[in-house]
């Protein structure tokens, strides 16, 4: 039961995030929040299933490719990065 409650917050995200970037879905910010959308469905998935380790790794390689987004986007726009990281309420990557 918990898990489709969790699924409708995440699909209302996603109109909300669809009417606002309809034309821009190739920007760094969608794609980070489409990637971050994807990462708590497949966290929520494996809390039920812990030993689906295929799942594992394609969560694992998500959560690196939205990293590198999130540097990219810190690097080019701090302002940008801030506000879309306290949007998704997410925490801020430690830089080398």
């Amino acid at each position: 039961m918990v898990k489709k409650s969790f699924i409708s917050i995440i699909s209302e995200e996603e109109k909300k995030s669809e009417e606002e970037k309809k034309e821009n879905t190739g920007s760094v910010e969608f794609q980070i929040v489409s990637f971050t959308n994807k990462i708590r469905r497949l966290t929520s998935h494996l809390e039920f299933h812990r030993k689906d380790y295929l799942s594992q790794k394609g969560l694992r390689k998500i959560l690196g490719k939205r990293q590198r987004l999130l540097s990219y986007l810190a690097k080019k726009n701090r302002i940008r990065y801030k506000e879309l990281i306290n949007q998704l309420d997410i925490r801020e990557s430690n830089t080398r």
